[in-house]
């Protein structure tokens, strides 16, 4: 008794029995937002989610509502939370990040309200597909969560949305050993992955492949040869939606002149290898998801695959020994 007596106290308005002419008392949730699901393991919501989805759904995954957040000057701010006034009961916040920028490459199937949780897909804009040059994907993150609203809550119940990013940018570069220059016009990079369709779990639905194609490609100047020749190299970037263990992926370089293949190698296989040294601790499904920008750079000798090293956060390995399948 003497605790209910302190708790009208302390908040009149959640005692409609004596005060009905005040607001009830707040029932609801705030939010937070992480993203430290990377190899920093530190939290890069604020610098690098610039647009927010948030689907609300009930205990038996009927949509509720839905919020959409557009200001930078709000996401990156360290402090914002999202009060969100709800009703008593279990909920299921499901959150896309990147979705509602004028800029995005990912939509959802169809309209969040018209379908249970478990029937919502988010999809690749097909038109971003295009060759020979591509397009740089906007950063696509998901996150989820579960909260009860208690019907005894007297304030906002606490809780925070922890986000992982699903797009990735690859960088290739080519390097000439007989020194002679090369540029990225004189090749033809792809990736194919079936990978454009994400479930409400965030899980890829298996599809026909697509194939990735370069949004940038060149030709850089890394320093000189004994002698002052120019050492240059060929480069270009792909992005690609979300890497999965068992894909089948694989990344594919040609020569332009005459389409001969130069590199054919399964994606995956050849970027777990980083697993087997610093990062041995991770399994190959959460290495993938946490990182999401790759450099690989190869080595030709008179238009001949000669060695492969992966560069990632300043590491370097080099997998000359994987047999390619």
């Amino acid at each position: 008794m003497a605790f209910m007596a302190m708790a009208a106290i302390l908040n009149p308005s959640c005692d409609s029995l004596i005060y009905d002419d005040l607001d009830p008392c707040p029932r609801g949730v705030r939010l937070r937002f992480v993203y430290d699901y990377n190899m920093e393991f530190a939290n890069a919501f604020p610098s690098q989610v610039d647009c927010l989805t948030l689907l609300v759904y009930d205990g038996e995954g009927r949509y509720v509502k839905s919020f959409t957040q557009t200001t930078d000057e709000l996401l990156s701010d360290e402090n914002w939370r999202l009060v969100m006034p709800l009703d008593p009961g279990d909920y299921t916040f499901e959150a896309w990040g990147g979705m509602a920028c004028t800029s995005s490459s990912f939509r959802f199937n169809a309209d969040p309200q018209s379908q249970p949780l478990r029937s919502l897909e988010v999809m690749l804009d097909s038109g971003l597909l295009t060759s020979p040059r591509g397009n740089r994907l906007h950063p696509l993150f998901f996150g989820r969560l579960d909260i009860t609203v208690p019907e005894e809550s007297m304030d906002y119940v606490d809780g925070t949305v922890k986000m992982m990013k699903d797009t990735n940018n690859i960088r290739l570069t080519l390097n000439n050993l007989n020194g002679t220059p090369i540029s990225g016009d004189e090749f033809v990079f792809s990736i194919t992955d079936n990978n454009t369709l994400l479930d409400w779990d965030n899980n890829v639905v298996d599809q026909p492949d697509v194939t990735y194609s370069p949004w940038t490609w060149g030709q850089s100047v890394v320093g000189e040869y004994d002698g002052g020749a120019e050492a240059t190299f060929a480069y270009a970037e792909i992005s690609t939606s979300r890497l999965m263990a068992d894909s089948k992926a694989r990344l594919r370089i040609q020569r332009s002149s005459d389409m001969s293949t130069i590199v054919d190698i399964p994606l995956i296989k050849v970027l777990e290898r980083l697993r087997s040294n610093d990062f041995d601790y991770l399994d190959t499904q959460e290495f993938l998801d946490r990182e999401s920008r790759w450099e690989m750079m190869f080595f030709i000798a008179d238009g001949i695959w000669l060695d492969v090293y992966i560069m990632i956060n300043d590491y370097q390995v080099r997998v000359n020994d994987i047999i390619f399948e």
